[in-house]
């Protein structure tokens, strides 16, 4: 009987037997994509005549891959060879570049010189040298607490996937968020100290692929805003400043990104929009509540503190400032004191020495002022010891004194010398 391929396939559809010991195993074990792959066979028995084999689950014609002949070495592809497959005289096959495409169960049907047949099943994989995924995210900035983070693993290839966080493994907290593929990374109200580098790993027995980082930046705050002096926390404290001194305050807090500062002295709002406040020279008019305000422009949150400052009272040197300093018949003057007692009982101003006849007025403890018997009606007291002279005439021009006590009955004069310009 000459054995053709269509009464083989004939016979085989015939005589198939059950209970088959035929043992299939690929060479190499993990193959990668381009691997030359035998598909070794074990347990033959038997002098046989041919040999069938199948990609596919099924002894199915559509599953053909090629059929064999033993005694002469003739092979016929069938309807599933790919142009990379032979098969060789011990029965195994041979796959020439593997391909993933090449992955599946294969089955070995022998035919043997009692007509009967026997199959051996096996599996192939073939592992795809794979590409570089990349992160892609729903926003690489995000507010703390209030937005979510989503990140995808994008590969085209189905593999295994590892996250990493600033080139770590993922904190447990995070590695939550996993979806059960493990290609999405999710979480819910981000947190700052989740801020960093992102990349995904894809793997399989034979190759791995590290994205790109991916940096995502979480914004918060402002948080403890604090005014600082000298490198010293000062928030809620009063500080004291020796007259006509300088100093700088500093506001400090924690806060991504930077914030945007605003000054205000006595709740009135300064040019100022740096982190830092200079005072020049320090006076009673500088003496106040200093609030720094701090707004995040992406949390669109907001925080303040403040400070109290105050002259040093024990080292206040009193002053007298004509305003202007030459004025001119006509004008008004005022007579500007600067570090005036604060625990000031009266006051009294003289045109002159301090004698009764030379005074202009006094202020009592009540705030009110009375008039002296130098007063001319041209003079108004304030309550800063400050003295106005109106409609000024060039017989204004002199020596001025003032002269405060105060609660503990200490005693204080100071002079000064006014100069009127005549008009020309």
């Amino acid at each position: 009987m000459v054995l053709t391929r269509c009464s083989w396939l004939l016979l085989s559809a015939v005589f198939l037997s059950a209970g088959a010991e035929i043992t299939i195993t690929s060479e190499p074990a993990q193959p990668a994509e381009g691997d030359n792959v035998t598909l070794a066979v074990q347990g033959l028995s038997g002098e046989l005549l041919a040999y069938n084999w199948y990609a596919g689950p099924t002894l199915s014609l559509s599953y053909l891959v090629a059929s064999y002949i033993v005694s002469t070495g003739d092979e016929t592809p069938g309807p599933a060879h790919t142009g990379r497959e032979a098969v060789r005289p011990d029965g195994g096959l041979n796959i020439q570049g593997a391909l993933p495409g090449h992955s599946g169960t294969y089955i070995l049907q022998t035919l043997n010189r009692q007509f009967q047949t026997e199959v051996g099943y096996g599996h192939l994989q073939v592992y795809e040298i794979l590409a570089q995924p990349v992160v892609m995210t729903n926003s690489t900035a995000l507010v703390e607490r209030r937005d979510t983070m989503r990140l995808t693993c994008s590969s085209p290839s189905p593999a295994e996937v590892r996250w990493f966080f600033n080139g770590d493994t993922l904190p447990i907290a995070v590695r939550l968020g996993l979806s059960p593929d493990g290609r999405v990374l999710t979480r819910h109200g981000i947190r700052r100290e989740e801020a960093g580098a992102y990349q995904c790993e894809v793997w399989n027995p034979v190759s791995v692929s590290r994205s790109e980082p991916i940096n995502l930046t979480v914004y918060f705050g402002p948080e403890r805003v604090a005014i600082l002096q000298d490198s010293t926390a000062r928030t809620g404290c009063t500080i004291k400043v020796d007259f006509n001194t300088s100093f700088t305050l500093w506001c400090v807090s924690q806060s991504c990104p930077e914030p945007e500062y605003m000054w205000a002295f006595n709740g009135r709002a300064l040019k100022n929009g740096q982190d830092h406040l200079n005072i020049s020279s320090m006076t009673a008019a500088q003496e106040g509540t200093y609030t720094c305000i701090a707004k995040n422009p992406k949390t669109l949150l907001s925080g303040s503190a403040s400070v109290v400052v105050k002259l040093s009272a024990a080292v206040v040197a009193m002053t007298i400032v004509p305003v202007p300093t030459r004025p001119m018949e006509g004008q008004d003057v005022t007579l500007t004191v600067h570090g005036y007692p604060k625990d000031l009982l009266v006051y009294a101003w003289y045109r002159g020495p301090a004698s009764e006849p030379n005074r202009l007025l006094s202020q009592l403890p009540s705030g009110n002022w009375i008039a002296g018997p130098a007063h001319t009606g041209r003079e108004v007291g304030f309550a800063n010891c400050s003295l106005l002279v109106q409609k000024l005439n060039l017989t204004d021009a002199g020596r001025y004194t003032l002269k405060t006590v105060t609660l503990q009955g200490k005693t204080e004069t100071l002079e000064v010398e006014l100069q009127v310009a005549p008009l020309e």
